[in-house]
Formats: C-alpha cells, structure tokens, sequence
C-alpha cells in the first residue's frame, strides 16, 4: 500500500513540474539565439504579446522574440508532444516496442507531397509546401487502410502495409528529387526531408497546436482501452473493450496528428520511438500515467532540441532531426542494453 501510495505520489509530482516548467522553458527558447535577450525582456514581450501586460519595449526585440522565437517554441512544443504521443500510441495499440509515428507512411507521403510541390510545380503556386506535404500524408495513409484491410486485420497486417507504403513513397521521393532538382534545390528538399523549425509562424504553430491538443484528449479518453492492449486483441475484446472502434479511432488520431506536424516541420525521427520507452521506464505502463508523462517529456525534449539547433554552430541553424538523432540513437541503444536480458 505504502509502495503504491510513493509511486502515484511520485508520478503526480513528475507531472506537476513537467507542466509548470514547460512555459520557463518556452520562455528560455524565445530569449536564446544570434541576438540574446534578456529573460525580463523576454517575459515582458510574452506577456505583452498575450495581452496581459502592455510593457514598453524596444520594437526589434519584441519583434523577434513574439513573432519569430514564441511560435517556434510553441510549434516545438506541440510537435515533440504530439510525436511522443503517437508514439506511445501506436507501441501499445499495435504491441511492437519499434513502432513510431512514421510506421504508417505518413512521412514518406508527406515527404512526396512536399518534394512534388517545390520541383514539380503541383498547383501551380497555389498549394504551399505544407498543403502538399498534408495531401501526401493523406493519400500515403488511405493507401495503408487499403491495403491493411481497413485496420480489420491483425497489427502485423497494417505493420507491414506501413512498412510497403513507406518504401514506395520513398522510392517516388527519391525519383523526382534525382530526375528534377538542381543542385541548390537538392540542398533545401534534404533540408526539408531533416526537420526544420525556421519556417515556422504563428498561423502553422496554432494549427499544431489545436489539433495536438485534441488529439492528447482523445488519446486520454482511450487511455483505460490501451491498457488491455497490453495483452493482445482477443483478451481486450474479452474485458470488453470494442477493438475495431479503438484501433480506427487511435489510428486515425495518430494519423491526423503526423501528417500536421510533418507537413510544418517535416520529418522529425527518434522522439516517437524513444520517448515512449523512457516513460515507461519512469512511469510503468498505465496509460493515464504514461499518456500525460509522455506529451511533456516530447514538449521538453522537442525544446532542448531547437535550443541546441540554434546555438550549436554559431550562425547556422542545423536541421533539427539532425539534433533529435544524434541524442535518440544513443539513448535508444542504452535503453537496448539495459534490457538485453528482457
């Protein structure tokens, strides 16, 4: 009882100052880049543009701070929550420790959506590349239901319908970028392919946002029905959960999730697969834990990651997939090791 009791207690606090040190360090990420600005400053300018405060400030800074460094903190934010989100989602829905939110070939889609809109000219300048990266995460997806069955079948079905989407729209991506671009274009699609957050404004970090937020509802709502996942589809239609139901409806949320965050800031890799096993390393596998533990830990990493983007090489802006790599890959090979017995 005693166990039980330090367990909850300690999990509450992890998710209390999760919660009320995310601001500090969206704030934190808004006063660090080329021009630093004082934390006051920085503060003041965020409250101000939140219309809290009406501070008189110096136009440049509040200017970069609210309009450039506010939104990508709050898209980092988003992004990194979401992505962690799905993860964990779709490991439990799908019980495959390997399972990420680009499973299901959103990326790959999106990645062609995109790449047909900068080289191949498709809509003629009227869809962005964020509009035709979304299109391609759609197409890419409904392609996976056709050929998973429409999420009838096993999760080994819709495991390898992922896995075939993923290596065709690859494939497609890597055609028109061979056959299409130019040198300097070849140069801002790897980009693109690698996660950035420079392009980022107030309208696309709001969009992240509201549907992030909705999708970590809904995932919360299902939090109890992910729990008898655990143990396989037949003993959770056993206990009486509805498995078409959950598994359409989680899918599709996870779905709408990647696709958004891909089409803003493009493929971003290892948040999805390694924040999942982290959590679940703190936090055991009771999913109204590891569902709220999970989103901040994605928010705060996503934010650590951006910082180090920025500030690494004076100057220059590294892709921030390029971050979230080079620090999941070590840590996902150490979470390997300490469980080679399991």
């Amino acid at each position: 009882m005693i166990r039980h009791a330090f367990f909850y207690w300690r999990t509450g606090l992890i998710i209390f100052t999760g919660a009320l040190s995310l601001p500090l360090m969206m704030t934190l990420a808004a006063a660090t880049g080329d021009m630093p600005i004082s934390f006051v400053t920085t503060a003041r300018a965020i409250t101000n543009g939140l219309g809290i405060t009406h501070f008189d400030l110096p136009a440049v800074e509040a200017g970069i701070v609210w309009q450039y460094r506010m939104s990508r903190a709050l898209m980092a934010a988003s992004s990194g929550g979401g992505l962690a989100l799905c993860g964990l989602v779709l490991q439990s829905l799908l019980r495959n420790p390997l399972a990420d939110p680009y499973l299901l070939g959103i990326s790959a889609g999106a990645s062609t959506g995109a790449v047909s809109v900068m080289l191949l000219g498709i809509g003629s300048g009227a869809i962005t590349t964020s509009a035709g990266a979304f299109i391609g995460a759609c197409i890419a997806f409904m392609l996976i239901v056709l050929l998973s069955g429409g999420m009838r079948e096993n999760a080994a079905r819709i495991i390898l319908a992922g896995i075939a989407g993923t290596q065709l729209f690859n494939a497609l991506t890597s055609y028109i970028v061979s056959t299409a671009a130019n040198a300097e274009q070849s140069r801002g699609v790897m980009f693109w392919l690698l996660g950035s957050l420079s392009g980022v404004r107030w309208a696309d970090a709001l969009l992240c946002f509201a549907v992030v937020a909705t999708g970590l509802l809904i995932v919360i709502c299902y939090a109890r029905s992910l729990d008898t996942f655990n143990f396989g589809t037949e003993v959770s239609a056993t206990l009486g959960t509805r498995v078409l139901l959950v598994r359409v409806v989680l899918l599709l949320t996870t779905a709408l999730m990647t696709a958004v965050i891909v089409s803003a800031i493009g493929a971003v890799g290892f948040v999805g697969l390694v924040i999942p096993h982290i959590t679940r390393m703190i936090a055991g596998h009771r999913h109204l834990i590891t569902i709220p533990i999970a989103f901040l830990a994605g928010c705060h990493f996503m934010i650590l990651a951006d910082l180090i983007s920025r500030t690494l090489i004076s100057h220059q802006v590294l892709p921030i997939g390029v971050v979230t790599a080079l620090v999941g890959a070590p840590v996902f090979a150490l979470i390997l090791y300490r469980n080679r017995e399991k």
